[in-house]
């Protein structure tokens, strides 16, 4: 598609700008056609109806159609674009060589394990979809009646991984047969596939509410629930005595190769996985003597190991209902909401909530998650709180946790992002991991100038969730580079953290299923924290908290290198002003 869109070009484009901008336009509509889901979460026009075609055809048609581009990407002369395309440029050229680079690790083999796949796709993805019309119904009918012959291709793929190596390892698929189980009800009005239909908006006729109800309701009986049972019939029979049983990525094919892709990828760095260990270990002593100050600061009589099992155990530090936890964490939203004009000078437009993860997810669910708005969607962004198991819900973490995931965190950052003007739509919807994830963490040492961490078990909170991230760098490294075993990597954690086992032991299965990414957060972390450094011993009483934030977020997120150049920029800019 791209070269037939591209070809005429030479005849029609008489700059290379002008080469550019149509090649960008051109790989943009492929994708808002290739990945209908995508094109609907980002609000742009599309075929909703449809799912993105997982078969092995298609998929070697994309990485082909790749390839073709990173050509077509390369053949533009950079020089002569002006200053801002060069940068789009250096983005979407670095963004395809990494996806070409990609193709020689399969992981479109492995698309389902405890944290995300089909089995809970099809359920986010109809409650992202717009459902203000009659119209908007109609279609995710036929999304759910379509929605079988996905779910068989995801079965296909599965079974193509199992017979060729690449499965993930089996000890993290121990709740997903029952993931899959709790899409298939008897009732069809109970499945959470169907939610959307129990509160139709009034301008819908009684009538149509009816039939549409109907509709559905068949759709899910004819397509999906028949699926998800050969599904769940193939995990259990097939899949899960056959998947393997080691945990780090030299388990797969070519997987140390694969490890140091990975790496890369999320942290835009060169760093070798022996050097993020290291460095993980270096903030592991320099946060613990933090929180041994906090200790001290508490009056509490006893070890570290005796405070962190205080902090997990006292009744005083969780609440008692659902209900509860998710006020607590939309109360300290409302509190940071007017303090972030003193540390920005620019704020989104999007709004945002907080609401409770899935029911049918949330066992293997981590603690929290964003999900990004879209204002063309007319959708705000959303904080997911996790309220399964309130006994490992502490209060302390909340303060940390809501600064990370709404505001100034992910919400802020990202919706900033997307209101962008006069910028390429990937950049207002791409991303990189170290950047979003370590700004993420970033503003958590921003609470205090957001009025929180008022008490000194806050505070803790706050240190932990550093720990936990410096904790990543160590258990990462060590579980896909290093020969650590799982329990291994529990112990370390266990040890440094006050989080509770079941956080933990979620949370150390997340880094064998998706190696590498949470190496970002720290390393963005300290980049950020790195250039504030710079920034403010530079620029000396001229410093500009606001100005600063606006710079490191006003041109979304950026590879590590291009986001330190642009600030040594905006360091310069200030001290000749």
């Amino acid at each position: 598609l791209l070269i037939l869109a591209t070809a005429p070009l030479a005849a029609i484009a008489q700059t290379e700008s002008e080469k550019f901008h149509a090649l960008l336009k051109a790989d943009w509509d492929w994708s808002m056609n290739e990945f209908p889901q995508f094109a609907a979460f980002t609000g742009a026009p599309g075929d909703y109806a449809r799912w993105t075609d997982e078969s092995r055809d298609a998929i070697e048609k994309r990485k082909a159609y790749t390839r073709d581009l990173l050509r077509n990407v390369q053949a533009i002369d950079r020089e002569k674009l002006s200053d801002a395309d060069k940068l789009n440029y250096d983005l979407f050229l670095n963004e395809t060589e990494l996806a070409v680079a990609g193709q020689d690790f399969p992981g479109e083999l492995m698309p389902i394990d405890q944290l995300s796949g089909i089995q809970q796709s099809v359920a986010s993805t109809v409650a992202r979809y717009p459902r203000r019309t009659l119209e908007d119904f109609e279609t995710i009918i036929k999304l759910i009646q379509n929605a079988g012959e996905r779910i068989d291709q995801e079965t296909a793929l599965l079974r193509w991984g199992l017979e060729t190596g690449y499965t993930p390892p089996a000890i993290t698929l121990r709740d997903v047969p029952e993931q899959v189980l709790n899409q298939i009800v008897d009732d069809p009005n109970q499945s959470p596939i169907l939610v959307p239909f129990q509160n139709m908006p009034a301008t819908i006729p009684e009538a149509d509410q009816q039939r549409l109800r109907k509709a559905a309701a068949n759709a899910y009986e004819s397509a999906i629930k028949p699926a998800y049972k050969r599904m769940h019939t193939f995990l259990v029979n097939d899949y899960l005595p056959g998947a393997r049983q080691s945990i780090a990525m030299g388990g797969l094919p070519d997987g140390e190769a694969w490890y140091k892709h990975n790496v890369k990828v999320r942290t835009t760095t060169d760093l070798t996985p022996q050097q993020i260990h290291d460095i993980g270990h270096s903030e592991v002593k320099r946060i613990r003597a933090e929180m041994d100050k906090v200790i001290e600061s508490t009056g509490f009589q006893g070890s570290f190991e005796d405070f962190l099992e205080f902090l997990r155990t006292d009744p005083q530090f969780y609440h008692t209902s659902a209900e509860a936890l998710l006020q607590g964490y939309r109360d300290i939203a409302k509190r940071i909401d007017p303090e972030l004009m003193k540390l920005f000078g620019h704020l989104p437009r999007t709004p945002y909530g907080v609401i409770p993860v899935p029911s049918y997810a949330e066992k293997s669910q981590t603690t929290a998650y964003y999900m990004s708005g879209s204002p063309e969607a007319g959708r705000p962004g959303y904080f997911f709180a996790n309220t399964y198991a309130l006994e490992t819900r502490p209060k302390w973490e909340m303060e940390a946790l809501t600064v990370h995931e709404a505001v100034p965190g992910h919400h802020l950052q990202i919706a900033i992002a997307q209101e962008l003007e006069n910028v390429p739509d990937f950049r207002k919807w791409g991303g990189y991991t170290a950047y979003v994830e370590g700004w993420g963490l970033y503003s958590e040492s921003l609470g205090e100038e957001l009025g929180l961490y008022q008490d000194p078990y806050s505070k803790f909170g706050q240190l932990t969730y550093e720990m936990w991230r410096a904790v990543r760098l160590v258990v990462d490294t060590g579980i896909h580079s290093l020969g650590w075993t799982r329990q291994q990597a529990i112990d370390f954690f266990a040890a440094n953290s006050s989080k509770s086992i079941h956080d933990i032991t979620v949370e150390i299965d997340r880094y064998i299923v998706w190696p590498g990414q949470a190496l970002a957060y720290k390393l963005g972390e300290l980049k950020f924290k790195e250039l504030r450094a710079r920034a403010t011993s530079e620029l000396g009483d001229n410093f500009d908290i606001r100005g600063f934030h606006d710079a490191c977020l006003e041109n979304g997120a950026l590879p590590l290198d291009l986001l330190e150049a642009h600030i040594n920029n905006w360091i310069e800019e200030q001290k000749n002003q």
